[in-house]
């Protein structure tokens, strides 16, 4: 076919695969009269191009997810009680295999810094774990707090994991320190860094990720040219306007902040400017799922998440908790209202019970993508979680 190589393509659970011998280009669930189009033109691409340009050029070729809204997952790497940070990390990649498996378009991990229950600190070696533990999904930062790190660092970090993993690489960027303020402190923040200079910052990477310019003396090497894919997470309008005026994809935290959830969204889409990166708006919002085969199941299984954001409150953080009989009787009514209130962007129960919370919120914002997280204490019953959700997702 005068191509630089092999061209597969597979079907898998309702899913296409592109990619080059071992290399993949991209998943979609289109039909077969979108998917022969798009072929086509991937073949006129790497006929012209070869394989990496075609790479780059298909990762923001807009034709993912064409019949059903794309899902996603992001992880903290929470460690249970009685476990270790590297029984944490094991899990993670556990979970991203079977998501990989599922249908799941990305998965995410979360920068958190001394938090005795969380394993996901070190976010680019992580993702670079998770990645070469699988095939296609895409992997990245939910996010990596910028203002804790020189942007140079992270776009060579972020540079050669995408010269290792081509194509499959994101770079969810957040301007909160995902920590205490002495933590912070720790992490030299007080130095430089500061949430005040977020989009310079933004900007500065995206710099470092473009082609080398006329007497540019800073480069970051690998990373010049990879253009990888920036995305902005926020909780509040801040991010959402910063986005917009970006032209970048955006992610809501609303798993523990949803209160400016709509308004973000709607201002996201009023204000979005075009960019190279992204023609139109993409917005995602992030949703804590508790999914099991019945709902009082479910249920009990929440009791987990609900005992952590009580002790978050309380100050009183540590391991992830088993679930327990009676919520009630591990909080008083006004822990347990704010909690409530703290988590109400969540869906708990059964397939559709799950598949109706989805629907409901998908309606409420407008978002074109579900990025679902959830902290079970059990990995068998965190496993069937995701795929139950999985399940929903692809039914939407």
């Amino acid at each position: 076919m005068g191509l630089h190589g092999f061209v597969n393509v597979s079907w898998l659970e309702g899913r296409f695969y592109i990619g080059q011998e071992h290399h993949f280009i991209k998943s979609t669930s289109l039909d077969m009269s979108q998917f022969t189009a798009w072929l086509k033109e991937a073949i006129i691409r790497i006929g012209h191009f070869g394989f990496t340009h075609v790479n780059n050029a298909l990762s923001r070729y807009d034709l993912a997810m064409a019949n059903s809204i794309p899902y996603s997952i992001l992880d903290i790497s929470p460690i249970p009680q009685g476990f270790t940070a590297a029984d944490a990390l094991h899990n993670s990649l556990d979970v991203a295999r079977h998501a990989e498996k599922w249908g799941y378009t990305r998965y995410w991990v979360a920068e958190h810094h001394n938090m005795t229950g969380n394993a996901s600190s070190a976010t680019a070696v992580l993702i670079g774990y998770i990645a070469a533990g699988t095939s296609h999904i895409r992997v990245g930062s939910g996010g990596v707090m910028l203002p804790n790190h020189a942007p140079l660092v992270i776009a060579e970090q972020f540079g050669t994991l995408e010269a290792l993993y081509p194509g499959r690489i994101e770079l969810g960027l957040g301007r909160a320190p995902g920590t205490d303020q002495m933590t912070a402190r720790a992490l030299r923040r007080d130095l430089l860094g500061s949430d005040d200079r977020f989009p310079q910052d933004v900007r500065e990477l995206q710099h470092y990720f473009g082609p080398i310019q006329e007497g540019q003396s800073v480069k970051a090497i690998p990373g010049v040219g990879s253009n990888v894919p920036i995305w902005i997470l926020g909780s509040s309008l801040y991010g959402a306007q910063l986005a917009a005026h970006f032209g970048l994809p955006y992610a809501f935290a609303s798993h523990f902040a949803p209160e400016q959830l709509l308004e973000a969204m709607k201002i996201y889409r009023e204000l979005f400017k075009p960019s190279d990166q992204q023609a139109k708006p993409y917005s995602a919002f992030v949703m804590n799922v508790v999914a099991a085969d019945t709902d009082e199941e479910a249920q009990h299984l929440f009791t987990t998440l609900q005992q952590n954001v009580v002790r978050m409150r309380r100050n009183t953080r540590g391991q992830l908790p088993p679930p327990i009989a009676d919520i009630n009787a591990f909080c008083a009514p006004h822990e347990q209202a704010a909690a409530d209130q703290m988590l109400q962007v969540s869906v708990v129960g059964s397939l559709e019970a799950v598949k109706q919370g989805m629907r409901r919120w998908l309606d409420l914002t407008g978002a074109n993508e579900i990025i679902l997280t959830g902290q079970i204490f059990d990995h068998q019953a965190r496993l069937r979680s995701f795929e139950i959700a999985a399940q929903a997702a692809q039914s939407l």
